[in-house]
């Protein structure tokens, strides 16, 4: 969804010719993997980060375009509701200490922002914890016909209100209808771009899935909603649920939920743009003025539009990506499983961990998922969604595995080896895979410590919508100092 649409999109003489057009481009991207060059000359990582914001009583500040106006500053963008931006960070090849110098990237763009933007505060965190139904009306939305022209295009593929339906500790529940997507705003989160060769899109597409539940247990830091304390990482139900555009009798009928694991490991990435293609209609109908035959057949790499607007209606929880930069092709995996915050050093940490990760997976030789099944990992990324540190996780040749011990004893020196062979630096090894490290001798990501301090505050009594502001209150000032989430102190 990077790409800007038009209004008025829906026109029935559209859907038809969209239709065709989205096949053609599949037609022509088969034809692209099996004759044209694609960018491949190293591993190339990108960030985005998903971000709130919020005024001085700590609540969503529905104030982006006055921000980013502020900010001025091209790495920032709007996202889907107004109390959303988005920093996005140039792809750099991880080798060296490329690592150590985003974090310092990040941090520069976000305290040169945060001087901007007045009583505006910058929040990254995987669900504000402060935001109550109320803020998400459709008046939430940013007014742009990008976002305008998606919900509506949800809303009217479903036919009658979102029910939002979620259970968590202790009982405590969400049982809500909203009319718009704007819970899906609720929802920030850090996609992770690794780049690479069409011949080995798959393995890594297929690595990413096996481990996504792993990334959750780790990384999780989205416990609450609307004041309960549903999972460590609610983000990910809540965005499954904001998002479907199925009415309960299709998905009694089993189709396909357009926030999707998948069901099976891919031998290309042409599986999944095929099934994007297969079971998903249009949400967004918008056809482009190019011929992607003739361009492809004059030498230059088409942009392919139609299929890439597709597939950004289709919210795989790693998601192929095909673009083109300088008119060279490539191919990327996007990573969407963790959420913000709670950190800039816990952020890249989550990627170092990704990335050194899944190389080493795709190195090995015997595949994990040729040991694992496709439905063990689904659960993983379920269980570790849910219950976090709390959670045991399968793992080929060991069973059911506490995460902290899956972690520390067989995944740590895994993700090493990864990050090693891509040429990344002993120290900046030792710096990320180390808070890694730490997070789980302590069991303490952002879920864990948002968890902690509310019961603490709540035990001193305070009610739980103060302790959630109060909490708020030292994440945010714990996050600008900027040290890693295991070493934040909790109320005494």
């Amino acid at each position: 969804m990077g790409q800007e649409i038009s209004a008025g999109l829906n026109a029935r003489e559209q859907r038809q010719r969209y239709r065709e057009k989205v096949q053609q481009c599949l037609d022509v991207l088969e034809r692209m993997l099996g004759q044209q060059d694609f960018e491949t000359s190293e591993p190339m990582a990108g960030l985005e980060i998903e971000m709130n914001l919020v005024d001085q009583d700590l609540r969503p500040s529905m104030t982006n375009e006055a921000v980013l106006e502020a900010i001025d500053d091209p790495f920032f963008q709007s996202e889907l509701a107004r109390f959303n931006i988005e920093l996005n960070v140039e792809p750099e090849p991880l080798a060296g200490d490329r690592l150590h110098a985003l974090e310092q990237t990040l941090r520069e763009h976000l305290r040169a922002a945060r001087d901007k933007t007045g009583d505006t505060d910058i929040v990254t965190i995987g669900i504000l914890p402060t935001l109550t139904k109320e803020h998400l009306g459709r008046d939430a939305l940013t007014p742009t016909p990008r976002y305008i022209g998606l919900n509506d295009a949800i809303m009217e593929a479903r036919g009658e209100d979102l029910l939002l339906d979620m259970e968590g500790r202790g009982g405590e529940r969400v049982a809500t209808f909203v009319d718009t997507i704007a819970p899906e705003a609720a929802c920030t989160s850090v996609q992770c771009h690794l780049q690479v060769a069409p011949e080995d899109f798959a393995e890594f597409w297929n690595a990413a899935q096996a481990i996504a539940g792993v990334q959750m247990a780790v990384g999780a830091n989205s416990p609450y909603l609307f004041g309960s304390q549903l999972w460590a990482e609610t983000r990910i139900q809540l965005f499954h649920q904001a998002t479907d555009t199925r009415p309960i009798e299709l998905r009694n009928q089993g189709v396909r939920p357009r926030v999707w694991f998948g069901e099976r490991w891919v031998t290309s990435i042409f599986d999944l743009f095929e099934e994007n293609v297969r079971y998903f209609p249009a949400l967004i109908p918008e056809v482009s003025e190019e011929d992607p035959v003739g361009v492809l057949e004059s030498g230059t790499a088409p942009a392919l539009s139609e299929l890439k607007l597709h597939n950004g209606t289709v919210y795989r929880w790693n998601r192929p990506i095909y673009d083109t930069v300088d008119g060279k092709p490539h191919l990327r995996v996007e990573n969407r499983v963790l959420p913000a915050g709670p950190t800039v050093a816990d952020t890249v940490a989550n990627a170092a961990f990704y990335y050194g990760l899944v190389n080493a997976l795709v190195s090995m030789e015997r595949p994990l998922w040729s040991k694992m099944s496709f439905a063990s990992a689904k659960e993983n990324f379920f269980a570790g969604s849910r219950r976090g540190f709390n959670a045991n996780l399968y793992w080929p040749g060991r069973g059911d595995v506490p995460v902290d011990e899956l972690v520390l004893r067989q995944l740590l020196p895994l993700a090493d080896s990864g990050l090693e062979s891509w040429g990344v630096a002993t120290a900046v090894r030792d710096r990320y895979l180390g808070l890694i490290e730490e997070r789980c001798k302590a069991e303490m990501n952002g879920a864990a410590w948002q968890v902690r301090c509310v019961d603490r505050l709540q035990e001193r009594g305070a009610n739980r919508d103060e302790a959630l502001r109060r909490m708020l209150h030292r994440y945010i000032d714990n996050m600008h100092e900027g040290e890693p989430v295991h070493t934040w102190s909790l109320p005494r």
